[in-house]
């Protein structure tokens, strides 16, 4: 049997009506992945509530447990792929599908808050009933102890869970195994003890033997006797004997109680780390869930990163989901690791945002199968970060990666602060990133209200540019060159058509919370030098020195390193040249003009002879902060001075509000 369908309503952070929380769940692992607060924890504990777990630790409710004072919370579990231990063990509860009349178990546990107090605490009624909609009848015990699922909480203690003591977890798992309980009840005293296969309790008898029988203690036991028949009458007789505690005690209870002085640690010389422990901890779990052959084999783990590298988060990852696989077990993880997500399959996810569930799984989202196999190869743990993110830029290079969150700290909408990731998907596959936010038609759950900004290059190079880079002499006219990676302005009939392929090309992308911001001019790096134009249609070349500069240390980055003073005496040499670059003059027809975009194109053809754009970028980022920090570039004066689909891409993302935080309880 498997978990298939949770819905929550009233529960902590999770409303009633449009704010309740519903979500489906496939067969083995499920990742939950969100930001802080979305409700993730709140989603674990409803089930623990629901369900119990294995530990048999006391749940117990709070007013904070109720959302906004709600007087009733409801959690349904709906159970599907029952075996036929289960349908015995469940027969009384199940319930019929009408469409093929498949057997389901719904699982509803109700709390209400009745107001009242008993001995000075407040006191909740809750239950557990069969049935859709919570109609059929009240689940014994017994059903309940069955649907108990295990739980491995955040940053847990495995020392304690690992020691002996009365009701030690490591003596409920050692109680559950089959292999424990192999052996003899009872010893053969006319056979060699090493030749004999005694069990537990075998070995409790036989040292309960010893024990009574040893020399020390039955001489003892004489000298008392001895005092005891001095103390008494003669005709009391008064004897006594030495027997072990519990001896008398029922097999069961001995063969606890001996369990219940176990340990398990790790075997290693010293004492090794949390992360060892807690995978210790993990495995013996793993090992009590995996023998059970009835009921719900579910196990909830919250944050399985904690203490391990990121090899070792891997590994177990890779474990668990073979393990779901192999032994039909449902594992439900929550995780604020981007490294754990990138490897988990995207059917497999569930993005838990503003107290919603948006799973990835197909026909949720847009996502078509080319974009899955596609972000099956590619989503790495430096684009996983997506996942828990308020929004996201996604761009298509280094370049942009390194200078947008400069100039957003410089703007006042740090990146950082408004919890907005950076995506670089390497010049492919933007709209494969950005459909994962996009929600299928069919999806109830709504829009996800993460918002998304694709950045992207226009692709059209100015007129004058083909003749500058040297693709077109007297011989070689435009329309001969192959290959070309630009579009060119004078190839669009009119101002028009090229405006209608810029919109085309923003509307490529955009639906929902997604929306594409395409470059005013050519690519990023020509458009930051040209500048946005007034309203004569100038351009300002506000920052075309500082990107000239960046070119040519960037050029000579290799022979830099650790010179300030060359660095010093290159940037002063730069910006002389630049000086005399601006005073350069284009011809056009018989005139002879100053041409902002000809000043533009030729740092660019700086890029075009091999200069690399993300050292030039790094080289402009530290520039611009630098005067920032100085007092030489204000926010108001870099808005100005960028171009307009950079500063708008940079206030769509940091203008979204940043949820509050659940109750403490959550």
């Amino acid at each position: 049997m498997h978990l298939s369908s949770l819905e929550i309503t009233n529960f902590r952070c999770i409303g009633s009506g449009s704010s309740s929380m519903q979500m489906d769940f496939s067969p083995g692992l499920t990742a939950l992945v969100g930001a802080n607060d979305a409700g993730k924890t709140a989603v674990i504990d409803a089930l623990r509530f629901a369900l119990g777990t294995s530990d048999l630790d006391r749940n117990w409710l709070q007013h904070t447990d109720f959302h906004n004072d709600a007087k009733q919370i409801n959690v349904m579990c709906k159970f599907e792929k029952l075996g036929q231990k289960d349908l015995a063990a469940f027969v009384e509860y199940l319930t019929y599908s009408a469409s093929d009349g498949e057997p389901i178990l719904y699982v509803n546990w109700i709390a209400e808050n009745t107001g009242e107090e008993r001995r000075g605490r407040p006191h909740f009624r809750a239950e557990t009933r069969s049935g859709k909609d919570s109609v059929g009848t009240v689940m014994s015990p017994d059903a309940k102890a069955l649907l108990a699922s295990t739980y491995l909480r955040p940053l847990r203690d495995v020392d304690e869970a690992l020691s002996s003591g009365r009701g030690s977890r490591l003596s409920q798992v050692l109680k559950r195994a089959e292999h424990v309980k192999v052996g003899q009840d009872l010893h053969d005293p006319d056979v060699l003890l090493k030749d004999q296969k005694l069990s537990i309790l075998g070995i409790s008898k036989l040292l309960t033997e010893l024990l009574v029988a040893q020399q020390g203690i039955t001489d003892t036991c004489n000298l008392i006797n001895t005092t005891l028949k001095d103390l008494a009458l003669e005709a009391e007789n008064l004897t006594s004997g030495i027997s072990v505690s519990g001896s008398s005690s029922a097999d069961e209870s001995r063969f606890r109680e001996l369990l219940e002085k176990l340990d398990l640690r790790l075997q290693a010389p010293g004492r090794m780390g949390l992360g060892s422990d807690n995978l210790l901890f993990m495995a013996c779990e793993l090992l009590l869930l995996t023998q059970e052959d009835v009921g719900n084999k579910m196990l909830l783990i919250e944050e399985p990163e904690a203490h391990l590298h990121a090899q070792r988060q891997l590994q177990v990852m890779k474990s668990l989901q073979k393990l779901a696989e192999s032994k039909g077990l449902q594992i439900i993880v929550t995780t604020h690791s981007p490294n754990l997500a990138s490897v988990i399959d995207l059917e497999n996810l569930v993005i838990i945002n503003q107290r919603k569930a948006f799973p990835l799984s197909e026909k949720k989202t847009l996502l078509g199968t080319d974009d899955r196999k596609f972000l099956q190869r590619f989503l790495d743990a430096t684009k996983a970060n997506l996942f828990f993110a308020y929004s996201v830029i996604i761009v298509e290079g280094d370049a942009e990666n390194i200078l947008i969150p400069t100039l957003a700290r410089i703007m006042g909408r740090d990146l950082t602060s408004n919890g907005v990731s950076i995506v670089n998907v390497g010049g492919v596959g933007l709209g494969r990133y950005s459909r994962i936010f996009q929600r299928h038609p069919t999806d109830t759950a709504g829009e996800l209200a993460i918002k998304v900004a694709c950045i992207t290059d226009l692709d059209v190079m100015p007129d004058l540019a083909p003749a500058l880079i040297g693709w077109v002499t007297d011989t070689k006219p435009i329309d001969q060159i192959k290959n070309r990676r630009w579009k060119i302005k004078s190839e669009f009939p009119s101002v028009y058509e090229l405006k209608n392929f810029k919109a085309k090309k923003s509307k490529k992308f955009d639906g929902q919370k997604v929306k594409t911001f395409v470059s005013d001019e050519w690519t990023l790096e020509y458009n930051i030098a040209l500048g946005r134009p007034d309203e004569s249609g100038k351009y300002s070349l506000a920052l075309a020195k500082d990107v000239y500069i960046a070119c040519c240390l960037a050029d000579e980055d290799k022979k830099l390193s650790n010179k300030p003073a060359e660095v010093k005496e290159l940037i002063v040499k730069a910006g002389l040249e630049y000086d005399k670059l601006a005073l350069n003059i284009y011809e056009e027809g018989d005139k002879y003009v100053t041409s902002e975009e000809a000043i533009a194109t030729s740092i660019y053809l700086k890029f075009l002879d091999g200069v690399s754009k993300p050292i030039a970028a790094q080289y402009l980022a530290a520039s611009l902060l630098e005067q920032h920090q100085a007092g030489k570039l204000t926010s108001d004066q870099l808005r100005k001075a960028l171009p307009v689909y950079l500063v708008e891409a940079i206030d769509y993302v940091t203008n979204a509000p940043v949820s509050g935080p659940e109750p403490a309880s959550a």
